[in-house]
Order: C-alpha cells, then sequence, then structure tokens
C-alpha cells in the first residue's frame, strides 16, 4: 500500500494508509477512478500545505488586488481579510472609487489604508495627544485614515498590549467609537521590539488563514500545516504531516451525515447533560432471562449470557433470535402521541428520554469502538503468531485487518448517525432514515459478531458480510450526508 496515490490526490506513507485510521482501507488508497464523486459520498478534493505555501498563496491575492486598485499591499490585506479574500467582490465592489478607500469607513466592517497625509493638518505648533495629554510637536505623531491623531509613543503602547493580548488584525484606532482598523504596514512602523513584531506576524497570518473560505489549520498537536480545498464542504481530510483527520469546515471530528452546526448543538448538550446521563444509563444490565448481572466487555451488541447462555440485544435486552426484523424498532425512539397534552413536567420527562434514548446508543457505539481497538490488536497478534507458526503469510491473513478496519469505520458512521436522528423532524424523511440507519446497525452487529470470531468465520462469509455492511453505510450517506 506504501506509495499509492489516495483519493484526495497526496501520498501517504503505509503508516497513514495503515488500520489505525478508520477511514484509511485499502479502497481509499487505491488508484483513483475515473469519477470517485460517483463512487464515493465522502470523496473529497484537497490538498496539505505549509506555512511558506500558503504565504505563497495569500501574496499572490493581495499582489492581485494591489495592481487592480493601485492600493498599497497593507490595504489589500485589510480589504480581502474583511471580504473573504474575493478579490473579484472587492473589485467589484469598490470599482473606480479604489481613490476614495482610504476615506470610507463602510468598505467591508471597517477599512483603512496607511497615514493620508493630506488627511492632517500639518502645523508648525505643537499638539496635545489625547492619551498621555503630552505636547508635542507635530512630526511625533502618526494617524489612521480617520484623521485621530495620537503620540508615536501611545500607538505603540497600545499596539503592544493589543499583541501581547492575541490581537492583531483586529486592532484598530484609539479614538472612542472609531472603528477604523490598523494596516499591518502601520503596525509595524509603530512597534520597534522585535519579539512583538514577530509576535503580530504570526498572529496575523493565523487570522488571514482563519479568514480565507479555503484554508483550514491542522488541529493535530503542534503541527503547522494548512489544508486547502478550493470547494469548503464538512469533509473528511487528513493532514499528511501528522495523520490527523478532521471535518474541513469546522476543524472538528469527523462527523457524517451530521453537519457542523448540529454536531456542535449535540456535544454541547451531552457536555450539560452528561451527568444525568451517566446516572441513569448504568454501565451493567441484568439477563432478561436470569438476571443475572452482564457487564459489556466487547463492541458488539448481540450479548449472550455466561450463566444461562441466552442471546440477546444490549440496546433493548430483546430475544436475538428474533431480533433481525425488528432491529428497526429497537434503533427507533417512539414518540409519544399524547406528549403534547401532558403536563410541562411529563413533556420535561418526555423530553429527557427522548436524549437518553440517542445519547445512550451515541455513547454504546463510542465505547464499542475503544473495546474493537483491542479485538484489532488481538487479531494482529494471533495472525504473527500464524505467521511464526508457518501457518499462512501475512497476506494470507490480511482479510481479517480488513474486516476489523471496516468495521471500525462503519461503526464510526453509525455513531454519528444518532446526533441526526436526534433533530430531525417527524416526517418520511426521518422514517426513512431510521430505516437505513437500523439496516446498518443489524449489518455492523452481524459483522462485529464475526470479527470477534474471526478464526472460526468463513473467509467467504466474512468478505460477504463486509461488502453488505459498507454497502449499507455508503447508501445511508450518498441519501443524507449534505
Amino acid at each position: 500500500m506504501s506509495g499509492e496515490e489516495c483519493e484526495s490526490g497526496m501520498d501517504y506513507s503505509e503508516d497513514e494508509c495503515g488500520y489505525a485510521d478508520y477511514y484509511n482501507d485499502e479502497d481509499d488508497c487505491e488508484m483513483e477512478q475515473p469519477d470517485p464523486t460517483k463512487r464515493d459520498p465522502e470523496y473529497f478534493s484537497y490538498e496539505c500545505l505549509s506555512v511558506e505555501e500558503v504565504e505563497r498563496h495569500l501574496n499572490v491575492s493581495v499582489e492581485a488586488l494591489s495592481n487592480s486598485l493601485q492600493i498599497t499591499p497593507s490595504l489589500a490585506k485589510v480589504l480581502l481579510h474583511t471580504n473573504r479574500w474575493s478579490v473579484q467582490d472587492i473589485v467589484k465592489k469598490f470599482g473606480d472609487e479604489s481613490v476614495n478607500l482610504l476615506d470610507r469607513k463602510s468598505s467591508a466592517s471597517s477599512t483603512t489604508g496607511a497615514v493620508d497625509q493630506g488627511q492632517i493638518r500639518t502645523t508648525l505648533q505643537a499638539i496635545q495627544c489625547p492619551v498621555c495629554l503630552l505636547t508635542q510637536p507635530h512630526d511625533k505623531f502618526s494617524a489612521l485614515s480617520c484623521g485621530h491623531k495620537f503620540c508615536k509613543d501611545c500607538w505603540s503602547v497600545h499596539f503592544e498590549v493589543q499583541i501581547l493580548q492575541g490581537v492583531s488584525t483586529g486592532i484598530g484606532c484609539m479614538a472612542k467609537d472609531c472603528d477604523v482598523l490598523a494596516p499591518e504596514d502601520f503596525v509595524l512602523s509603530q512597534v520597534s521590539r522585535p519579539a512583538t513584531r514577530e509576535r503580530y506576524q504570526q498572529f496575523a497570518f493565523r487570522d488571514y488563514v482563519k479568514s480565507h473560505p479555503e484554508f483550514q489549520f491542522c488541529p493535530g498537536l503542534n503541527c503547522r500545516a494548512v489544508v486547502r480545498a478550493k470547494e469548503p464542504r464538512a469533509k473528511r481530510v487528513q493532514c499528511s504531516s501528522c495523520a490527523a483527520a478532521f471535518c474541513f469546515l469546522c476543524g472538528g471530528d469527523y462527523h457524517a451525515p451530521t453537519d457542523c452546526a448540529t454536531i456542535r448543538r449535540w456535544l454541547t448538550k451531552c457536555a450539560d447533560d452528561s451527568e444525568t446521563a451517566n446516572y441513569i444509563s448504568a454501565h451493567t444490565k441484568d439477563c432478561p432471562r436470569c438476571h443475572v448481572c452482564i457487564e459489556k466487555n466487547g463492541g458488539c451488541n448481540h450479548m449472550q449470557c455466561y450463566n444461562c447462555k441466552h442471546d440477546f440485544c444490549w440496546m433493548c435486552l430483546g430475544d436475538w433470535k428474533s431480533h433481525g426484523s425488528d432491529y428497526y424498532e429497537c434503533s427507533r425512539y417512539k414518540e409519544n402521541p399524547d406528549a403534547a397534552q401532558e403536563s410541562a413536567l411529563t413533556r420535561a420527562r418526555e423530553a429527557l428520554k427522548k436524549y437518553l434514548h440517542y445519547y445512550e446508543r451515541w455513547e454504546n457505539h463510542s465505547k464499542s469502538l475503544k473495546l474493537e481497538e483491542q479485538t484489532l490488536r488481538n487479531i494482529r497478534r494471533r495472525i504473527d503468531d500464524k505467521i511464526m507458526k508457518a501457518a499462512g503469510t501475512w497476506i494470507d491473513w490480511q482479510y481479517l485487518l480488513d474486516a476489523a478496519a471496516l468495521l471500525a469505520k462503519c461503526r464510526y458512521t453509525l455513531q454519528y448517525t444518532y446526533p441526526y436522528a436526534y433533530y430531525m423532524e417527524a416526517g418520511p424523511r426521518k422514517a426513512l432514515f431510521e430505516y437505513q440507519q437500523a439496516q446498518l446497525e443489524a449489518e455492523i452487529e452481524n459483522l462485529s459478531w464475526k470479527v470477534e470470531r474471526a478464526e472460526t468465520t468463513d473467509r467467504g462469509d466474512l468478505e460477504n458480510q463486509m461488502d453488505i455492511a459498507e454497502k449499507r453505510r455508503t447508501t445511508l450517506l450518498k441519501d443524507f450526508l449534505g
């Protein structure tokens, strides 16, 4: 797999395309297909850039705008930063009025240029600084395009304090109720300390990247890489430097099919209500037949009581033998049709019950992912033992690793279907989603059961189950991934 080209267009090493990452199975690292957008609903074209490469991209836009409007590069940066780096939109917005840009605070939200000497009334008399109240010669003063003059010492202190607080492109004029921003060249002309200047430029670069719709910082620890995508969407990307995977649009964990706004609402709700959920949802359950206490120690929801050998579902405690046809009912939350007529307390309890239904399943799949990581380690260890005993080669047993990686990939997607379902409005579309969700969950549990018993599972049967599970996952994403 080493040296093959991933669908994103980047080259990954074997570790980066290995099974430690749920999404980097052999399908993701194969040669590019004629139309991957139709084959894979999660396909996304992007590239990873260094700081120097990003600066070159930004400078191209700065130079283009500066030449088009005949303005300084410093002012061009302000305009681009406040207009999402769209050169065409800025040119269209200002056109022939570029000569008046320095006088207009309405361009974007608050734009400015360097000191316009025509706006500063020169005088041979001394001037009093409105901040320090010291009277100094006029050549000791500077002003932004708004014309508010302050002594250079006050400007320097003002900028240093703002920079120490992490502010850069947002530094404005010191005058009351003035929203004019200080451009880069003006700030650097007033700040003399090299460390402060460097800090300002680092913060400014950070702000420029964050305001650019095509760029996203890698959230990896101590990673300086920047991911670039010409079409910003909530798709999965992976940094080529540190192998961190994340959602390009929000920078958080990848969360398909749930959109960025919904997953933020869900995670906030989970953080607020997690103690209640943990209190109500116990980590152990009683066997529905013999009532012996059982602790879940694997990722599969198909449980078998060690005491009476009864097979049941961990989530709904239903009989597993008849569970195949009823799985839709297990994963689906049943709304109370009379909830609207109930008292406020009853409605609150119903709302908590609904939340706990989805939260318990969300948390269960999260725990299953962690438990199945141990299953993957056990499979690796058993494969090593078989190879040492000359019972086949690594390639002969590769399908077991493929199955474990695909299981994690499918379960990860399934976990994020529950926030999506929680916030969906009731109707035919939600019914379709819950049906596909239930089908995916059933196939995942079948796959999980077979992976945990991989050595006794027929290879053809296991690979067939892998194909079914992945098709269920892909079908759901094609229908509901934004």
